[in-house]
């Protein structure tokens, strides 16, 4: 079968490797789409501290299954939940097995998805809703991820939001506080066309290399500033922002990864009395509630797919990522 594999830092091949088995316990699944997500190109960079080579990349994917499953039909459209969790850690017994102490993912810790077919654990395999398209399905799981940012993040019906960062993850955020109520919502980024999508989707930019964020934020907010900031951007050029935009007890929600150490005016947070939050992947509640919510929130989600390749074309996506483009999300068309 075709498989998209990470060899080498900065190299990425497509292979012809053998076709998984359906072990015990294990479903496979024929791929119909699979995306490129932040962590596949942190592997692709040589950066990621789990992921070694020779690996199929691919964590977000939609497809058909093509075995036997305890409760699901054979044949029905399905997408995967990658997280493996080892059940028996502090996190795991608590009910928190998407921060288990052993934390895994398919297609970092084994292979994934950017291939013809994939074996994932029963457990796995989560059906997508009927009147969601394959493409689409390939989408819920990052659209878990925003899921997860604004309910673990507890924010507030009616409240003010910034998000910085207008990136696949940035949007799913913004359209999830949408959803969720938020009609003071503003995107902040340097890139031009992500930018415009945001705006396409009909969200409120600003660009700091051409507007006052701090400013125009305090405008939009009747000076008090935003009740949340949701750092999807995870630069340590946006760091001072979080406590120049945040109102007096206000929050902060982490959603990115930092590469490297951010400077924060921790005096401001303690005058300001801010909280800060921090959220990681998602729970199986959010991956469900993507999974719904992705119908409701068809036209936005489509927007946020840029382009859609043949696995053929892998080095082109890969080039696109990790330069200037108006790529955002890319994904590779096995069916």
């Amino acid at each position: 079968m075709k498989a998209i594999v990470y060899t080498e830092p900065k190299s990425v091949e497509l292979r012809d490797v053998p076709k998984p088995e359906a072990k015990e316990g294990y479903s496979v699944i024929k791929v119909a789409y699979a995306g490129v997500c932040g962590s596949d190109l942190t592997i692709y960079a040589g950066a990621h501290p789990r992921a070694q080579a020779p690996l199929v990349l691919g964590h977000e994917l939609s497809g058909i299954l093509e075995t036997d499953h305890p409760s699901i039909p054979k044949g029905s459209p399905v997408t995967c939940n990658p997280l493996i969790s080892c059940g028996h850690c502090a996190a795991c017994k608590s009910g928190k097995a998407h921060i288990c102490a052993t934390l895994k993912l398919d297609g970092i810790d084994c292979d994934g998805g950017l291939a013809e077919y994939m074996s994932i654990p029963h457990s796995h395999v989560v059906p997508i809703p009927e009147g969601v398209d394959m493409k689409l399905g390939a989408f819920i799981e990052p659209l878990a991820v925003g899921v997860h940012a604004v309910r673990e993040g507890r924010y507030v019906p009616g409240d003010s939001a910034v998000v910085l960062g207008c990136g696949p993850i940035g949007l799913v955020c913004a359209v999830v506080l949408r959803r969720y109520g938020c009609e003071n919502l503003t995107i902040v980024d340097t890139n031009d066309n992500r930018l415009a999508v945001a705006r396409e989707i009909g969200f409120a930019t600003l660009n700091p290399q051409a507007d006052n964020v701090q400013d125009e934020v305090r405008n939009r907010t009747k000076g008090a500033g935003a009740d949340f900031v949701f750092d999807c951007a995870g630069h340590p050029s946006v760091a001072p922002l979080l406590t120049e935009l945040l109102k007096p007890y206000g929050v902060m929600v982490g959603v990115a990864s930092y590469k490297a150490k951010p400077e924060i005016n921790m005096t401001m947070c303690m005058f300001k009395e801010l909280q800060f939050r921090f959220v990681r992947v998602y729970t199986a509640a959010d991956f469900e509630i993507a999974s719904r919510m992705i119908k409701q929130e068809k036209a936005s989600c489509e927007k946020i797919i840029s382009h859609v390749l043949k696995p053929e074309e892998y080095q082109h996506g890969f080039d696109m990522l990790t330069s200037q483009s108006n790529a955002l999300k890319v994904l590779f068309s096995f069916a």
